[in-house]
């Protein structure tokens, strides 16, 4: 396959003739829905089908479906999941019982995704939150004990590729601790490697998930001032090195304010940082023409896929090919007796 190493967004639910020229031309390796895009599933699916007929074939559609606050697809149209810290608390009381939720809950998020095209989930977060951190990741996160949020976050993954969905773990190497949210701005960790061991080891204990998300932040104990997902040193020496992660390592959204310069240099700096693929959303954007334009610039600054990434890159949709027989009616059934009090709504 010959890709751009990016994954770029669309403006609305429906793919406009300019942006399926973009991607018929510079033919990116995956696309990701925001919620601007998704109104129900007959439309979702037709804008998957439209993104697959522009770039020629059957890429890697990508959506931020955790549960809770994080979730592109809304009820009533889909069902709710649980913020993370619910898989967590049942966990805390019964490990058995909150393992087989976590893996249900995203096994039955993979078949929501899977019956569109959407074969890649971003999830499940496995930072680690701190007293007095931003909110930003707080109830998202399975819990602050790396053993158990690595357990849990090892079980999504499995239910998500158990439904032919391939995960991306996040926001290596830990967001947890950020002060202040990356969307608006640089959050700096000042703790030592020795603090920051615990909020390495959730990772560590999934260190083979096909892809990861960078954390744009900086961890001014090996790079001051540097935001991870720009950092040479932060991603050979602790995500490849200290976390041993080999997966294909995807950017946060470059137009999240932590990153400063002009997108040309954001995607640059990724890519030269050891980044395999580009991801961009045009999150703070409203006008078609204006994300376009954006998305245009991005596909221009990506670099071709190859070599290791795109090694990476067909490990990675080969995780999205692996679904098993599953009865849905039985799993949600069973999954409302684990987690009953979620406002579970669907067909």
């Amino acid at each position: 396959m010959t890709n751009k190493a990016c994954i770029l967004s669309v403006a609305g639910p429906n793919l406009l003739r300019d942006e399926a020229a973009l991607f018929a031309e510079r033919k990116p390796w995956g696309v990701i829905l925001m919620g601007r895009s998704c109104i129900s599933k007959m439309q979702v699916s037709q804008l998957v089908e439209d993104i697959w007929n522009a770039v020629g074939r059957e890429i890697l559609i990508f959506i931020d479906q955790e549960g809770g606050r994080v979730a592109r697809l809304k009820a009533p149209e889909w069902p709710l999941f649980p913020k993370g810290i619910v898989y967590g608390d049942l966990y805390d009381a019964d490990p058995d019982k909150g393992l087989e939720a976590v893996w249900l809950g995203h096994r039955l998020i993979a078949h929501e995704l899977a019956a569109m095209g959407i074969h890649a989930d971003c999830a499940p977060v496995c930072d680690l939150p701190q007293p007095g951190a931003h909110d930003v990741i707080g109830d998202r996160a399975f819990g602050t004990d790396p053993d158990k949020v690595g357990a849990l976050a090892k079980a999504a993954l499995k239910g998500l590729e158990d439904g032919g969905v391939a995960g991306v773990i996040k926001h290596i190497p830990g967001h947890g601790r950020s002060m202040a949210d990356s969307h608006l701005e640089l959050p700096r960790v000042t703790a030592g490697s020795n603090e920051l061991a615990s909020d390495f080891a959730a990772f560590i204990h999934v260190k083979d998930a096909p892809m990861a998300m960078t954390a744009h932040i900086a961890y001014d104990h090996f790079d001051a001032g540097k935001a991870a997902t720009v950092s040479h040193k932060m991603i050979q020496e602790v995500i490849r090195g200290r976390i041993g992660f080999d997966g294909l390592l995807m950017t946060d959204d470059l137009g999240m304010k932590a990153l400063g310069g002009s997108l040309t240099d954001r995607a640059n700096a990724s890519i030269e940082a050891g980044c395999d693929v580009l991801l961009h959303c045009s999150g703070f954007l409203k006008e078609a023409d204006a994300i376009l334009a954006e998305m245009t610039e991005v596909a221009e600054a990506a670099p071709v896929l190859e070599g290791k990434a795109l090694e990476r890159a067909k490990n990675a949709e080969a995780a999205s090919m692996r679904a098993s027989a599953f009865d849905a009616e039985a799993g949600w059934e069973q999954f409302k007796a684990l987690i009953p009090d979620i406002g579970v709504t669907h067909a």
